[in-house]
Order: C-alpha cells, then structure tokens, then sequence
C-alpha cells in the first residue's frame, strides 16, 4: 500500500519528506522481499536506497547496483551518464531481483534496467519498489511498491538527494 503525497494547504505546494518516505519504503520492502531477494538500486538515487535497506535489513553483503546508460532509448542525445556502471555481487541466473529507485515517471528508466540486467543472466523474478510514483508512464510499468504517488506536469523534475550525512531530501525542479 502507498501513500498520496500531502500538499502544504497554505500555498498549495507538493510536501514531501523523503526521509518519511524511505521509512514507507523499508516497510514496503519487509512485505514483499523473500529471504532470497537480491536489492539492486538504479543509479544514483536508487542505490543510496538500496546500500540503506541493506544495513537497515541487516542482510549480508552489498546491495547491487545497475546503470540504464548503455539501454537507454535516448542514449545518442544523452551519451553516458557519470552515476556509475553496474556491479552486481551475486549470479543473476535465477535470482530472485527487488529493483530500486528513487522516482518513476515514464518508465524508460527501467526497462533499460531490465535490458542490462538480461545482459547479465536471467533473472527468476525482478520486482521494483519506488519512493515516489510520478505517473506519466510512456511504457507499461509499474512499480510492486511506491511509497508515495503524486502527479507533476510535465515542466517538473523530481530526484532523490542525499547530504553528507546521508540524510534523504528531494530536489524539486522547474525545466
């Protein structure tokens, strides 16, 4: 289950604690991980989650993490991205995959995702849990879990920021 993103009644402006919501997430992520649930996060902000819920599960190990670059339908206008490469510390055939990240709005994002991870092997089952579900999808995913839903045109970006101290905020921007 997921919450709907409150709005400030004063100003009309969309709240959201992302650190609130990471707390949704890690109760999420107990429901619908099994005992052999590999994390992987998207770069960037997806794998901040995912390093998270694995210290906060307590699981063994280091968390995944999977880069969209080289898949990414828009890869000739957008090149490479500097959030990292993928690094997956387990054998993806027949795992057992909960992906993570921070926002999902069209739904490229992950299935170019899911490309680079068939690169490595076939995975048994992927699921996906999310902080914030955006709407707006171009393509048909969706998303096992999201701890919050909210709607914003087009004209409006939203990403996962993380502080020093690792303390979760949101980076609301205007294009």
């Amino acid at each position: 289950m997921s919450t709907q993103a409150p709005a400030d009644t004063a100003t009309g402006a969309l709240v959201l604690d992302a650190e609130a919501l990471y707390r949704e997430l890690l109760r999420g992520v107990r429901l619908i991980r099994s005992p052999q649930t590999h994390l992987v996060g998207i770069t960037s902000g997806g794998a901040w989650l995912a390093q998270r819920l694995q210290a906060d599960l307590q699981l063994p190990g280091k968390a995944g993490v999977v880069s969209s670059a080289m898949h990414r339908d828009d890869f000739s206008r957008r090149g490479l991205s500097s959030g990292g490469q993928t690094t997956l510390p387990f054998d993806v055939d027949g795992a057992d995959i909960l992906v993570l990240d921070d926002v999902l709005y069209t739904g490229r994002t992950i299935r170019a995702v899911i490309n680079e991870l068939f690169d490595y092997g076939r995975p048994g089952r992927v699921q996906l849990a999310v902080l914030v579900d955006r709407g707006g999808r171009e393509l048909p995913m969706q998303a096992d879990f999201a701890a919050a839903r909210v709607f914003l045109p087009d004209t409006q970006s939203l990403a996962l920021a993380r502080s020093d101290a690792g303390v979760f905020s949101f980076d609301l921007k205007v294009r």
